[in-house]
């Protein structure tokens, strides 16, 4: 995050940033200005999801809140790290291929079908699972919704790609999420209907479960 002329709200994310965890008081110090200055701007940070506020217990007394980022808000400040992807993914297509990068995006959906199938238990319905999928995805930055179209079809909305720079030029990735989302679902009707990698503001996932496929 740029560090000249920053906003209240900036200043606020940057010194949970370096800090990780701090009380109102503590911010309010730093900052020098009223808890209650510092409180209007966390309530708009945490309405933004860039806030997560936990209690945490006094040896006496009541217990006291602290803040700090979510994995959202760390997208706020500057990485490079989807520029080293791409760098890397294009050495490895220079070396060995497109057949190699196939290889490794189909690799990654294994992986996580298997950390978010972990989250999907047996009890649940399948509008449950759609909105345990949301949930997983909101926290991997992805700013999701979802909409119930009926009781067997749901839309997937990601307002946010953390991984856009990679998506724009390989498009393995955004086929093998979408076959992960299959698997982790239990349905094989699962359609891309928009992609922000082609050009639209967000990516919208038609989500299909057969009448039979009903949980119980």
């Amino acid at each position: 995050m740029k560090t000249n002329r920053l906003t209240t709200k900036e200043k606020l994310l940057d010194i949970l940033k370096k800090e990780h965890e701090m009380t109102v008081n503590q911010m309010a110090k730093a900052l020098g200005i009223t808890e209650m200055a510092v409180r209007k701007h966390l309530n708009v940070l945490e309405r933004d999801s860039f806030i997560r506020v936990a209690e945490v217990r006094q040896p006496v007394g009541r217990p006291i809140q602290v803040f700090s980022l979510t994995t959202q808000a760390d997208e706020l400040f500057p990485k490079q790290y989807d520029n080293l992807a791409v760098d890397f993914l294009n050495d490895l297509f220079e070396i060995q291929g497109n057949e190699i990068i196939t290889h490794l995006f189909e690799k990654r959906a294994k992986r996580l079908a298997a950390n978010y199938s972990s989250y999907m238990k047996p009890t649940l319905t399948n509008e449950e699972m759609v909105e345990k999928l949301k949930d997983i995805q909101i926290e991997k930055g992805y700013m999701a919704d979802v909409v119930k179209l009926s009781d067997h079809q749901f839309e997937l909305i990601e307002h946010n790609c953390p991984i856009f720079e990679v998506s724009k030029k390989y498009k393995q990735a955004c086929h093998c999420e979408t076959n992960m989302f299959k698997e982790v679902l239990h349905t094989n009707d699962v359609q891309r209907t928009k992609c922000k990698s082609d050009g639209d503001n967000h990516c919208h996932f038609l989500i299909k479960f057969e009448d039979d496929e009903l949980s119980v």
